[in-house]
């Protein structure tokens, strides 16, 4: 091989790498990434009002996009289907990226894209799927704290594939505490819910969608939730206990504590957050030295059903 030969060869090597970037752009970013996206909202929302549809549906997408295995594995799905209610049944991959227009024509016409690098704002994201996906479990879905917060259902939910990770109780909490991360420190901890062996899940309490409940709740207050599983602590005893009647997250954190049984602060300083020291003036918490009455478990040695009591003789919780 001469000088010449190797030149020529290094300036086609060159050419050809620059042809598989260029390539490889064109295959993983959107041709309208680069416009503003208040431009590209502009443009959909013309394209919704003209409402030019394919008459050809999916084939006419399947045409350029069918190489794409993350494309291709919606009809693993129950998007892709042709179940009743189905957008295959409806106006197929256009019932949700929107109408193609001229799309297929050069390929730089927006269509509507989800997740978090969408131009699209979340808002009009969620309208797409909340034209079919509206129902009593999200009726409380505007203003809710997902809502709020700007969250898009692609932020949680995967349509291209047949198993929706936050619809698999086994990958349902990883997809949770991928934001929730305080929440993902306290299940970790030593005395917690067992949302880590995935014996229950965030959604056993919460209602990702909404709820007209705080934090999502799935019942009407942290008691009620609360008593779904735990129904012995419920109510009424003939001598309650105020803060179990009040709020059981009162006293207990009920994503995870370092301390037993999940309570927010060790005993007797719990306790002590209501109740003055009169009568126990041993307390090594005041200086005294502990005994037998506020070792180990403390105040509960003697006052031991802090969740109520149905004893006649049990207004100190003693028995």
């Amino acid at each position: 091989m001469n000088k010449n030969t190797g030149c020529f060869s290094g300036k086609i090597a060159r050419g050809l790498l620059s042809a598989v970037l260029i390539i490889s752009f064109n295959v993983f970013a959107a041709p309208w990434d680069d416009q503003d996206p208040q431009e590209v909202e502009a443009i959909l929302d013309k394209k919704f009002a003209e409402g030019k549809y394919s008459p050809k549906g999916a084939d006419s997408c399947l045409m350029c996009h069918r190489r794409s295995e993350k494309v291709m594995a919606l009809f693993d799905g129950i998007h892709g289907s042709n179940a009743q209610g189905s957008p295959m049944q409806d106006l197929q991959c256009e019932a949700c990226h929107g109408p193609q227009g001229n799309h297929n024509r050069g390929g730089k016409e927006p269509m509507i894209t989800f997740g978090a690098d969408s131009p699209v704002p979340a808002e009009k994201q969620n309208s797409v799927c909340m034209s079919c996906h509206n129902d009593d479990n999200r009726m409380a879905w505007q203003g809710n704290h997902h809502d709020n917060a700007d969250v898009s259902c692609a932020d949680c939910h995967q349509v291209h594939t047949g198993n929706d990770p936050i619809a698999d109780k086994s990958t349902e909490v990883a997809v949770c505490t991928s934001c929730h991360t305080e929440q993902k420190a306290d299940i970790n901890k030593r005395s917690a819910h067992p949302l880590k062996w995935q014996q229950m899940v965030c959604s056993d309490c919460h209602n990702p969608h909404g709820s007209l409940a705080d934090a999502n709740l799935k019942q009407m207050s942290v008691n009620e939730n609360c008593y779904s599983c735990h129904a012995e602590k419920r109510g009424p005893k003939l001598w309650e206990h105020a803060p179990v009647t009040d709020n059981c997250a009162t006293c207990h954190n009920p994503h995870g504590s370092v301390n037993e049984a999940m309570l927010t602060t060790k005993p007797p300083m719990l306790c002590q957050q209501c109740h003055a020291s009169v009568g126990h003036t041993s307390n090594a918490v005041f200086g005294g030295n502990p005994n037998a009455f506020n070792a180990g478990q403390s105040c509960m040695n003697c006052h031991n059903q802090v969740h109520g009591s149905n004893h006649p003789s049990g207004k100190l919780l003693q028995r």
